[in-house]
């Protein structure tokens, strides 16, 4: 029997902004061809993009990094005065990872390397779209590993085990119900270790969450390395799925 038009899912919109036209109209094709994911524009141009962005309804802008901060802020704020209430994905090389993490800082949802498999950028798309964050765990170790090189400061941050194990979770873009499943523990007991973070990081939303985990530094303002935040390692583990 053909499903009523209100039972079929409404394909998440995409605009993709990026000045290399080769690679913009190859990503294009493939994300097109993906179940779920529909091409509202692709543009060479942050002001392309802004006029797609004051007409059409739109999810998500998936955004080349090749922006220098000033710019890119330019480029959101315009953005949100032209209506747009959706997402930004940024795409970011390697090399351009800890300057694409101000993006988070201006009100993007996520990172996600140009290295990455193309499957694991459809899947960040769609986690996006729900108003999650999607931040790569080699982001996070990247990351981790420039501010390790940093000074450490006197001031211990470590975070109480379970609390350090949802940040992570949080960090490599999964739901509380599923951090709860890796976790052994309830959706409700994942939500409440998420508003204790909130707390102590001086935050309201995930996305700025991400922001001070990355930056290393705590709700009151005080420097701390990411091994201190995250943990004496300072490295990223996925917590693994229990049996």
């Amino acid at each position: 029997m053909t499903p009523s038009p209100t039972a079929v899912e409404k394909p998440i919109r995409v605009v993709l902004l990026d000045q290399h036209d080769l690679l913009r109209v190859s990503l294009a094709r493939f994300l097109a061809s993906q179940p779920g994911l529909e091409i509202a524009a692709e543009c060479g141009s942050p002001a392309e993009a802004l006029a797609v962005l004051g007409t059409s309804p739109v999810e998500i802008v998936l955004l080349d990094f090749d922006y220098d901060a000033g710019r890119l802020d330019h480029f959101l704020t315009a953005a949100r005065e032209a209506g747009y209430s959706g997402s930004f994905l940024i795409l970011a090389a390697d090399s351009e990872v800890r300057a694409a993490a101000t993006a988070l800082k201006l009100g993007a949802s996520g990172i996600f390397l140009k290295s990455g498999a193309p499957d694991r950028l459809v899947h960040a798309i769609k986690v996006i779209a729900t108003g999650e964050t999607w931040i790569d765990p080699k982001v996070v170790q990247l990351l981790a590993d420039q501010l390790n090189d940093q000074p450490p400061h006197s001031h211990e941050t470590t975070l109480p085990d379970r609390e350090r194990q949802v940040l992570l979770g949080i960090l490599a873009g999964l739901t509380n119900r599923k951090i709860g499943e890796n976790m052994g523990l309830s959706e409700s007991s994942v939500k409440n270790i998420v508003q204790r973070l909130f707390s102590k990081a001086g935050v309201k939303t995930r996305t700025q969450l991400v922001r001070v985990a990355l930056e290393g530094s705590l709700g009151d303002g005080s420097p701390a390395s990411a091994d201190q935040f995250l943990g004496k390692s300072g490295r990223f583990h996925q917590p693994p799925p229990r049996a």
